[in-house]
């Protein structure tokens, strides 16, 4: 519902459309663009934590303590002609003007919750990028052994990851999960697909859907070990990924990163030794758990598009109502 998604609005119609988002409609001046505030505005919050990683690193601390300073930071300067005492953002990312600032960053892979290797030969023209960065300041080797440590925690992430993934299939393909796909709302798309059904898991018709079909990350309408897997992936692998790629070493273990991980890796496991539990003993006791109404109905879920699709195209899916490929991307 919108306002469920005002912030998300906000940022992904905005700064991808129109300039004034970080020239600022009154005051169109490419100094204040070229500051590191300027991107907080939609480059912050449990999904893709850049500015907080950046403004508690070592290098958001010298940019805090001395931004005032214009021998320190001339902003009046282009990127190309600047001389930082530290890093902002923009001279990272955006270094000659260019406004692409994945062209200027390392493995990015889904804003780093992807299990990628990410020092396979495919990256290294992007890696090499990175340490053609750093080596203002720093020598390569410093900045490809950062980027070996940030590689080693991603991986270290990944594992906790999976085996989150693997204690919430094995309760589902056991049918434990509480609730199961068929006893919610339909999802977006009209259908009843497990909300995991991504990425490895696509091609089995076990979780729900056609094979290639994925499910939603869901947030609510789901239960709750789904919700901690996605918060594992979703927040805590990605404070983690950030917090190494901006030298926020605190935020990747202390501030809900490695330890958020550990943390729900265990709450995943206590959820479905309590589901077994709970199952064997009614079993025992003969009671038939049947889902409450609610979790049919979705609270207000009933506003989405797969609600209404289920009432108005039964049988259909939004990939059956789409006229050609691509329409969903544009409309």
């Amino acid at each position: 519902p919108p306002g469920d998604t005002a912030g998300c609005t906000f940022c992904h119609t905005s700064p991808e459309e129109r300039c004034s988002t970080c020239h600022q409609r009154h005051q169109f001046n490419p100094a204040v663009a070229r500051k590191s505030e300027q991107c907080k505005t939609c480059h912050w919050g449990k999904d893709h934590r850049d500015w907080e990683a950046y403004d508690i690193s070592i290098h958001g601390t010298v940019y805090q303590v001395n931004k005032w300073d214009p021998t320190q930071f001339d902003m009046s300067k282009k990127l190309a002609d600047a001389d930082y005492v530290g890093p902002t953002c923009q001279y990272c990312h955006m270094r000659g003007g260019h406004h692409n600032v994945q062209r200027l960053s390392t493995v990015y892979t889904s804003m780093g919750m992807s299990n990628a290797d990410r020092g396979a030969p495919l990256w290294k023209e992007k890696r090499d990028t990175w340490v053609s960065v750093c080596d203002d300041c720093h020598s390569p080797r410093f900045a490809r052994e950062n980027l070996q440590a940030m590689d080693e925690a991603c991986k270290d992430a990944g594992l906790k990851y999976t085996e989150t993934f693997k204690v919430a299939e094995n309760l589902m393909l056991d049918g434990m999960g509480e609730p199961m796909p068929k006893d919610l709302a339909p999802d977006w798309s009209g259908q009843h697909i497990w909300s995991l059904k991504i990425g490895a898991y696509h091609e089995g018709d076990k979780y729900g859907g056609k094979k290639g079909e994925s499910g939603e990350f869901r947030m609510s309408n789901c239960s709750d070990i789904e919700r901690v897997c996605f918060e594992s992936v979703g927040y805590w692998m990605t404070y983690i990924f950030k917090g190494m790629a901006h030298g926020s070493w605190n935020d990747a273990t202390y501030c809900d990163g490695s330890f958020g991980m550990d943390r729900w890796l265990v709450k995943a496991k206590a959820a479905s030794e309590q589901a077994r539990r709970f199952t064997a003993l009614e079993k025992k006791a003969g009671i038939n758990w049947v889902p409450a109404e609610f979790w049919r109905k979705g609270d207000y879920l009933d506003q989405l598009s797969g609600t209404k699709i289920v009432k108005e195209f039964p049988g259909k899916t939004i990939f059956d109502l789409c006229p050609e490929p691509g329409w969903l991307d544009t409309h």
